[in-house]
């Protein structure tokens, strides 16, 4: 297998599989973790030498789960390959080292790395893995699908219907609302209507899980 790239593809791969990116150094591990991921299984798995080379690829476009070596050959090191797709929430990262003191171990998985595997990698080991791996990715995917429903649901409101909804979430009545915002309770009123009406909200309580899920998701991708 070329360390360019070559991709496997084996049956009908469901979108809920995710790619698969090996970025491995050593062609013979590389072609053994290889092996492993795609025997009797529908899914893709593209292998790299190196940073460099998945970059050089366009390999991140397509997101899925990369498992990578820490140590990196080229300009493309392990630290700058964590730094860049670690902000990314339709990658889950796995990271393989052989000599990692507990505070490098601490800040690759706090910087949002999934998992860190110990090297040379074990080939009976990596597909649970790199199992476990795709159950985060599909749930990564699917909260971001709430995510843009919600958003989505929201963005339909007018300015003034956002302000409302900011101070129902506040947790202010209408007449507070009212003196708040310098409008007449009925006004209030109407603007509720509205907003439960284009927002698809059957009650307050779904309006705020809207809300909520909406700006949950900013904060992740923002890293907070």
């Amino acid at each position: 297998m070329s360390g360019r790239g070559r991709a496997r593809q084996l049956g009908g791969v469901s979108e809920d599989q995710g790619q698969i990116q090996l970025i491995l150094p050593d062609a013979i591990e590389r072609s053994a973790c290889f092996r492993a991921l795609v025997e009797g299984a529908s899914r893709v798995v593209r292998g790299f030498a190196s940073g460099e080379d998945y970059l050089a690829a366009g390999a991140e476009a397509a997101g899925g789960i990369v498992l990578m070596r820490w140590e990196q050959p080229g300009g493309a090191g392990g630290a700058a390959l964590l730094e860049r797709l670690c902000g990314r929430t339709d990658i889950v990262l796995l990271v393989a080292a052989e000599r990692l003191n507990l505070a490098e171990s601490r800040t690759i998985l706090r910087s949002g790395a999934y998992d860190l595997l110990p090297a040379p990698l074990d080939p009976r080991a990596v597909r649970p893995a790199v199992d476990a791996a795709t159950g985060e990715w599909r749930a990564r995917r699917e909260a971001e699908a709430r995510r843009r429903e919600a958003a989505a649901r929201l963005a339909a409101l007018t300015p003034r219907e956002q302000d409302i909804l900011e101070a129902i979430a506040a947790g202010l009545g209408n007449k507070a609302i009212a003196r708040r915002l310098e409008l007449s309770p009925r006004t209030v009123e109407v603007h509720r209507a509205n907003i439960m009406r284009r927002a698809e909200a059957g009650s307050i309580a779904e309006l705020l899980r809207l809300r909520f899920v909406a700006e949950a998701g900013d904060m992740v991708r923002s890293g907070a």
